[in-house]
């Protein structure tokens, strides 16, 4: 058995899901389980409509947007000639939904997570529908009915512990290929949960984890995981293998083939993880693995992360204090704030983290025992590859690089395990960074 988990661009018009379709086809043998994500950019559609139903002027035009959400998978219904009134009881329940937020003039994290789902819960049916079309046995299923309970944290949820007896129960009556709404899941009230975007993938993996699957496949718009970003960088290459430590890493920082969550079901179950382009099925996609060989060590690839903040602890007490970091780390959790990076003197702490989350109230609570300042539009720079932990020259080669370049750094981050080195930037020398790196250190590799 194996998971495929098709991304929005696979999904993202009549052609795609045909292609998908014989992708799924070419694989039947393997009993294949399928998780989709939302319609290409539908995404995207879903949040703006949050937006205009909470603007008491733009009532007509959050009405119109809806109309468009929904007139976008009727064509795309008629484009694979699928049975016309295969989603009406879907738009019927979108639309009271939407209906009722524009009267409300109010979108809560609830109704947020509820809104948001619809693009699963459409293209679910799109994809499920074509199957049967083409031959291939399939229901389309809602993850929260075949097993996914979450917590309650709307938007960035997780799931419960027993989940994977909860999946494999409720997989068990399902026929033919399942094809599964990636992102969502459901809380024991009932209510719907989203996992984060991007979530997809992990849905993919925790379904996979629960039923033991010998691949979790990712199904996306580029031939695998790549020495960089290919919007950055024109010479950038695809990548034969990866640790899990590696591609932990690299989706932490910036990378965009695969959710950062992904990996962990999958490194507890030991189940390889392949990145495959839906686009080009025939190229071999880049496999994620427990451990390299000693010859499949190397520099792997360098990746940015935008839209960072700099938050900077001062306070001159600290000195020789035990318990001032605790204090710190302390106000990020209660706010579920996520840490990047780390750097310290003997009065200074400090840390970046993602600059769209809201960090007033982790100023507020860190201001009554120290002094804070925040810095925004950086980027980190990190470079991937457990080869680099046995050259000692190595971060004093990445450093003449951004110098030669007159990057300036302003944060290093090259922890014990040596396998990623990142440094702090600002936004606007990102790319330069990206390029410059790229072209030095994986020009012959």
């Amino acid at each position: 058995m194996i998971v495929m988990k098709f991304g929005g661009t696979s999904v993202g018009s009549a052609d795609q899901i045909r292609r998908v379709g014989e992708i799924v086809r070419s694989w039947q043998e393997k009993s294949p389980m399928v998780v989709v994500s939302a319609v290409g950019g539908v995404t995207d559609r879903l949040l703006k409509l949050e937006e205009l139903v909470e603007d008491a002027g733009k009532k007509a035009e959050a009405e119109t947007h809806l109309e468009g959400i929904i007139q976008s998978h009727r064509d795309i219904i008629g484009d694979l000639e699928l049975e016309p009134d295969l989603l009406d009881e879907v738009f019927e329940e979108f639309r009271d939904l939407g209906r009722g937020m524009v009267l409300m003039r109010e979108c809560t994290p609830k109704g947020k997570d509820r809104l948001v789902s619809f693009g699963e819960r459409m293209s679910s049916r799109l994809v499920s529908a074509h199957l049967r079309k083409i031959g291939i046995p399939s229901q389309a299923c809602e993850a929260y009915r075949v097993g996914l309970l979450t917590d309650s944290r709307f938007g960035s949820a997780r799931p419960v512990d027993d989940v994977d007896d909860r999946i494999r129960q409720g997989l068990a009556d399902v026929e033919g290929v399942p094809v599964i709404t990636g992102f969502i899941g459901c809380n024991d009230r009932g209510e719907i949960t989203t996992l984060g975007r991007g979530g997809s993938d992990y849905s993919a993996s925790i379904f996979g984890a629960a039923m033991g699957v010998e691949e979790i496949q990712i199904w996306t718009d580029v031939d695998g995981v790549l020495t960089a970003d290919p919007r950055i960088v024109s010479g950038s290459r695809r990548l034969n293998k990866l640790s899990f430590a590696e591609a932990s890493e690299l989706a932490f920082y910036g990378a965009k083939v695969i959710h950062p969550a992904t990996m962990i079901p999958a490194m507890t179950h030991g189940i390889p993880i392949r990145v495959f382009n839906t686009n080009r099925p025939e190229v071999e996609g880049t496999l994620i693995v427990d451990s390299l060989e000693a010859s499949e060590k190397g520099l792997k690839s360098v990746t940015s992360k935008g839209n960072v903040a700099v938050v900077t602890i001062t306070a001159a007490p600290m000195l020789n204090q035990y318990g001032f970091i605790s204090r710190i780390a302390e106000v990020f959790s209660r706010y579920e704030v996520v840490i990047d990076m780390i750097a310290t003197s003997e009065v200074s702490v400090s840390m970046t983290t993602d600059q769209r989350v809201d960090l007033d109230p982790v100023i507020r609570d860190l201001s009554v025992f120290s002094g804070v300042t925040v810095e925004r539009d950086k980027a980190i720079i990190s470079i991937v590859g457990e080869g680099m932990r046995d050259d000692m020259t190595f971060a004093s080669h990445v450093f003449d690089i951004l110098a030669e370049k007159k990057v300036p750094i302003e944060m290093i981050s090259y922890g014990a395990t040596r396998m990623n080195l990142s440094v702090l930037t600002s936004a606007d020398h990102a790319k330069k960074a990206v390029c410059a790196l790229h072209a030095n250190l994986f020009a012959k590799s």
